[in-house]
């Protein structure tokens, strides 16, 4: 010790502590010197230039310069060649079963979504496939043995419809079994480009074991399934109201609707005449003028299905005179302002009373005369918009529906399949198009009748058929429902079991079921699996029981579900089948025509994927739209088409090039015996290696990219590896002083690579044949993961380099643009904690080759207590102070430091570059000792 705190005075703890660097772990901080940060550390001319200089000058072979076959880049048109060379040699094909077979206890089963069968691959299939990809990969390299079966959705409406579409008008001839092979050829087609595709980016799966929900034996696990939920009450048959696509003539699920925030539907303030008062109007009315309760809707073509009139009976309400017609009308008393600018008029308010004093009072419906609708308490009246009166039709809303079974209302259904008026509706209306024609008819009838008071036109969100892209309407049908209510509060309950990625994924899935007393899952199409249900020919009766569902799901086991079109009554119905129950004859029976939702197709897949008895995933990764999504996919598509991956090439490169002669076995340095800096990095690389595995284990990749990419540019390329090149170049091969650098860049480079293997196989791969000391290289994948020793933690290594770092800056912020290696840079500590931690870097006085002045990048560096006696004219002085945290923060001091610059009055050393050398003809004395075999 040179300068400092005696060993057994004040801080002699801290400073043993830092000497051993073995404080306690506190949290990485950001420098906290003044000047500029290390992540602006300017490029050094000497440094830059050393690698193609010093190879063509006499001393050329006596550089150690990197060697490595590892490509710098590769030209677009080579990427797939070599990706396909990578998966033959690495054998991308076998690791799946590889895996399979190793004798571990722990399993990762992440449960494949089935992409729909319905067109070629694109960056969302990529997305989602690689991102279970990675996933997969990370817990393989773990230990886990995956349990990863791909399958697709086969069936349903989009390619029906595609099919029909490219059929023009020869697919009204064919029949429902002619149907359903077009679409199976359409699906199988378009299975086996995603297939290719999917193997072709690498994906490592069951590839020979892939489920299809149109293979027989899942839709006879699919029918079982149906049933179990028939036989506890679960699925019914009921005539409700459900969206109704007419372009696809078939009910819909919410999932199967997008929402056009861009439609324009034609909405119309309409007047109900008050037909009988309830008793507390009675009192707020003289009969001197009509009056009326007024109506808003956005769908007047409900209008002829009115049966009622609904309010809030928490609400207040109000009678107003309008000023133009002298008119009474009744409506909410928080929109009579609004409501009286729409209609541009003015109202006076006569009278306000509560909504519950309308109970009992009767209007007169606007096209029907002599047609009475009650006016009736909902909660689902709002005032938000509209005048706080409700028209509801049962059989198109379904709020209306349920106000209606309250009340025994009538529920008729006035549209057909195809979306137009029945002939219930009337003559005026019947055949026309309740969305186009129809609702411009509706609207004439009520101006004829004078009960229209405003018609405007309303853009704003509506829903449409997600394949059809065309409106839908809303309309009463018999369908068969799930009850989502029975098992609302179970599935709440196992939910909180669940881990979601992001968090609010669970509220949205908890707000979804909340808001879906029930799942339409009858369709009525062609190309699905068949509801396993017969209908009386003559009765509103339908046949369904075990002895019938169990006889078809055989069939279909055996034969798939063309049975149900292919196979005549008696054999989907046979006599011994029905005698077991006592049933009726099989021809007064006929099968039903409805088909089961695609959801609940993909919805049962567990039941023929997952593995062992609970059938459990440890993992469901899908898109936002299905709940389990919560990744940009810009950031995970910009990695996977590579577009970043030149500048991790180059890094990968030069680790790959300067470890050329190493073998970590016999060459390696002892992580105590290796260089401060190296140490450092050491100790980076295992704070990195903690957080990259956290990230994995959260399934935040992104995180993970985030982290690679600060840390080989920041740490590495912008740091390291500008300051660690004439230590690999210009000492001796074997010298300790290399070594121990080429034992801090094996590790980082094995680190590397097993951080970012799962998110790009292919080129952790690649990197892994180019190691040299890997003699027989199989493929990354089968060696485990990261591996790092404790060792490497050392936090107090940090007060040291990040303390150099913030010199280094004054330095180089005094010389900008100039080589650092003109100058000689003497720093000059306050005696205390700082001087003692740089003396680590720097025992004697001044050096040329010490570690302080390896950061530095100068011509020699001097260390003192006080300032120097004399100096040149041309010197720089330079100011900071640093602030020294050890022990968690228990020991704390600023130190103050002064950097002084001078020019060098050296020569440049022909073979290193470095300004050490007495002539510009002679050796520095480092390149004349390795040279000449001296070290």
């Amino acid at each position: 010790m040179r300068w400092g705190l005696h060993p057994r005075g004040p801080g002699a703890a801290a400073l043993v502590t830092a000497r051993n660097l073995w404080v306690p772990p506190h949290p990485r901080r950001h420098p906290r010197w003044l000047g500029t940060t290390r992540v602006l550390l300017r490029s050094v001319t000497g440094a830059s230039n050393q690698l193609q200089n010093s190879s063509n000058g006499r001393y050329r072979d006596t550089v150690l310069l990197p060697q490595t076959s590892f490509p710098m880049k590769l030209l677009g048109r080579q990427q797939p060649d070599k990706e396909l060379e990578i998966q033959q040699k690495c054998g991308f094909s076998e690791l799946y079963s590889w895996q399979r077979e190793r004798k571990v206890k722990t399993e990762f089963c992440l449960h494949d979504g089935p992409p729909y069968a319905n067109g070629d691959p694109h960056v969302g299939h990529a997305l989602n496939k690689i991102l279970k990809d990675i996933a997969n990969r990370y817990h393989m390299m773990r230990g886990s043995k995956i349990h990863f079966v791909p399958g697709w959705d086969c069936h349903g409406l989009p390619i029906e419809i595609k099919v029909l579409s490219e059929l023009g008008g020869k697919a009204q001839d064919l029949s429902a079994i002619e149907i359903r092979q077009k679409a199976r050829s359409f699906a199988e087609a378009a299975i086996e480009k995603q297939r290719s595709a999917f193997i072709r980016w690498g994906v490592m799966a069951d590839w020979n074991n892939c489920y299809y929900t149109f293979d027989g034996k899942y839709e006879a696990k699919q029918l079982r399934i149906f049933y179990q939920m028939y036989e506890k009450g679960l699925i019914y048959r009921s005539y409700k109201p459900v969206f109704w696509s007419p372009s696809s003539r078939t009910a819909l699920a919410e999932a199967e609707l997008e929402y056009n925030p861009e439609h324009v539907s034609r909405s119309v303030y309409v007047k109900f005449p008050l037909l009988k008062p309830s008793p507390k109007l009675v009192s707020l009315i003289d009969g001197s003028s009509p009056v009326s309760f007024l109506v808003w809707t956005t769908q007047p073509w409900t209008i002829p299905a009115n049966e009622a009139v609904c309010y809030m009976p928490d609400s207040k309400y109000a009678v107003v005179k309008c000023s133009k017609s002298g008119d009474l009308y009744i409506l909410a008393a928080d929109k009579v302002t609004s409501v009286a600018s729409v209609l541009e008029t003015t109202f006076e308010v006569i009278s306000t009373f509560s909504g519950v004093d309308l109970e009992s009072g009767t209007c007169t419906h606007p096209l029907i005369p002599d047609k009475a609708s009650p006016l009736l308490p909902a909660n689902h009246v709002t005032m938000t918009k509209g005048t706080g009166l409700v028209h509801t039709a049962p059989a198109h809303g379904m709020e209306d529906y349920s106000v209606a079974s309250q009340h025994s209302l009538p529920t008729d259904c006035l549209v057909d399949e195809d979306g137009v008026f029945t002939e219930a509706a009337g003559p005026e209306l019947q055949n026309k198009a309740v969305l186009e024609e129809g609702t411009d008819v509706v609207i004439k009838m009520l101006k004829a009748s004078k009960h229209l008071l405003k018609e405007e036109k309303l853009v704003h969100s509506y829903p449409y058929d997600w394949r059809t892209k065309k409106p839908v309407v809303i309309r009463a049908s018999k369908q068969w429902f799930v009850n989502i209510a029975d098992v609302k509060a179970t599935a709440k309950e196992l939910l909180k079991k669940v881990k979601f990625i992001p968090g609010s994924a669970l509220n949205a899935m908890v707000e979804t079921m909340d808001r879906r007393p029930y799942w339409c899952i009858s369709r009525q199409r062609v190309w699905g699996v068949p509801i396993p249900v017969f209908h009386h020919k003559t009765k509103d009766e339908f046949l369904i029981n075990s002895q019938t569902t169990e006889h078809i799901i055989k069939l279909v086991e055996q034969h798939g579900s063309d049975v149900w079109w292919t196979h005549p009554p008696e054999q989907l119905l046979p006599q011994e089948v029905l005698s077991q129950v006592g049933g009726p004859d099989a021809l007064e029976y006929v099968p039903g025509q409805d088909i089961l939702d695609i959801w609940f197709d993909s919805g049962t897949s567990w039941s023929c994927v997952l593995p062992g008895t609970d059938q459990r995933a440890d993992l469901y990764l899908e898109g936002k739209d299905q709940l389990g999504g919560w990744f940009q996919s810009s950031l995970l598509t910009s990695v996977a088409t590579r577009k970043k991956a030149p500048f991790l090439r180059n890094t990968l490169r030069f680790l790959l090039g300067n470890i050329a002669g190493f073998n970590p076995e016999t060459d390696s340095i002892p992580v105590n015996n290796m260089y401060v800096i190296d140490q450092y990095m050491l100790h980076l690389l295992q704070d990195l290696a903690n957080k990259i595995t956290d990230s994995y284990k959260q399934y935040d990749f992104g995180k993970v990219v985030r982290l690679l990419r600060a840390f080989y540019t920041r740490e590495l390329s912008n740091f390291y590896f500008s300051i660690i090149k004439d230590r690999l170049y210009c000492e001796s091969a074997a010298d300790p002083r290399r070594r121990s650098c080429q034992t801090a860049l094996a590790e980082i480079l094995d680190v590397l690579v097993r951080s970012f293997a799962p998110v790009l196989p292919h080129l952790a791969e690649e990197v892994f044949q180019h190691v040299p000391y890997i003699k027989e290289p199989k493929s990354v994948f089968r060696t485990g993961w990261i591996r790092t020793s404790s060792i490497w933690k050392k936090p107090g290594l940090e007060e040291a380099i990040e303390g150099a770092c913030a010199m280094r800056d004054s330095f180089l912020g005094s010389v900008p643009g100039r080589n650092a290696a003109e100058y000689k840079v003497t720093i000059v500590i306050e005696p205390g904690l700082l001087f003692e931690i740089i003396e680590m870097l720097q025992a004697e006085e001044t050096s040329s080759t010490s570690q302080l002045n390896e950061l530095m990048m100068a011509s020699q560096t001097t260390l003192l207590p006080e300032d120097p006696r004399t100096l040149t004219e041309d010197a720089i002085e330079c100011k900071g102070t640093f602030l020294i945290n050890l022990e968690g923060g228990d020991i704390r001091e600023e130190s103050s430091y002064k950097v002084i610059v001078m020019p060098t009055t050296k020569e440049k050393c022909p073979r290193c570059w470095k300004f050490t050398a007495e002539s510009s003809d002679t050796l520095c004395p480092r390149c004349s000792d390795v040279v000449g075999g001296k070290r």
